[in-house]
């Protein structure tokens, strides 16, 4: 974490050559053109897409002014490019680069920057996800997606197996029409309200997944494990859910083979992809939140299955 502040480290990192090719595999570029341009490739190959705009941590208004910005340029830009309708390419944002952290009227304000990208969004008609941070932002982040649903209801939630509490607010969102991504979760969380054991957050996320495929809404099954994968699909069997009744979704650049195969066999697959200039902060963030990345990104640079 130290390292994604450091001016001197992110110079190196990024004139390293072999940065440019970690990049170029889990970054769709730097401009919303360039966004765009990969969600139109992944499109024709039938999977869909979510683009988070990157940057989090905001403590600027103007910032937070640009990054709600960004989103607006962006959905206007996706639905020129027809790529937008029916949510076939949707965003993703966090709340926290929409200036949640401000001080005062932080959360005031991220709910009526978030606000007006879901406008956006609905007249590009697609839909937008907001991302889940770190717990200590777990209860504002919810009660900000409850207020965003009172308009929007497609908004979608992110939610952690890794915390405690989490079996439980799966509970609260499976409910017809509400859309779940449950992920592991990668933050550095004190084990009083995370498991930190990996076999522990598995079980977790099975235990979540159940109360997801059971309920009304719509999972969204955010892993790359090919155990987690199987199970969903026998989840789904055994719930009777039709295929268009809940998706995969994995990152930019990780296990695309797999991506195009479950895509192939008429499963919803989703694409979640980064872009823009804080490149360096999102990748590093992503290895210093779990250990293991740093080696999982490594392998993904050798092997493309």
């Amino acid at each position: 974490m130290g390292l994604s502040r450091s001016t001197k480290v992110r110079d190196v990192v990024e004139k390293a050559p072999i940065s440019r090719d970690v990049v170029n595999r889990f970054v769709a570029g730097t401009t919303t053109s360039d966004a765009v341009r990969t969600a139109r490739e992944l499109d024709g190959t039938g999977r869909l897409v979510t683009i988070d705009f990157l940057g989090e941590d905001t403590l600027d208004r103007a910032q937070a002014i640009a990054t709600r910005d960004a989103y607006l340029d962006l959905l206007a830009d996706l639905a020129d490019a027809g790529l937008s309708d029916g949510g076939r390419v949707e965003v993703s944002l966090k709340l926290s680069a929409l200036g949640q952290a401000l001080p005062r009227d932080g959360r005031k304000i991220s709910l009526d920057y978030a606000r007006s990208v879901c406008e956006a969004a609905a007249i590009a008609d697609t839909t937008v996800t907001l991302d889940m941070e770190d717990h200590t932002t777990t209860d504002a982040t919810l009660e900000t997606l409850a207020a965003l649903r009172k308009d929007f209801p497609q908004t979608g939630a992110v939610l952690q197996a890794y915390l405690r509490r989490t079996e439980a607010d799966c509970r609260d969102l499976a409910y017809a029409g509400s859309r779940v991504r449950l992920c592991k979760g990668a933050y550095a969380e004190p084990s009083s309200v995370a498991f930190a054991d990996k076999g522990e957050v598995d079980m977790n996320y099975v235990k979540c997944l159940r109360v997801l495929m059971e309920g009304e809404g719509y999972p969204m099954v955010a892993s790359h494990d090919p155990r987690i994968i199987q199970i969903a699909g026998s989840l789904a069997d055994k719930n009777l859910r039709a295929p268009e009744s809940f998706e995969f979704q994995m990152l930019y650049g990780i296990r695309p083979k797999e991506q195009q195969r479950l895509a192939d066999a008429g499963h919803r697959m989703r694409v979640y992809v980064p872009f823009g200039d804080e490149w360096y902060g999102y990748l590093m963030r992503r290895m210093a939140e779990r250990p293991a990345n740093t080696a999982f990104f490594v392998r993904a640079l050798t092997s493309r299955s």
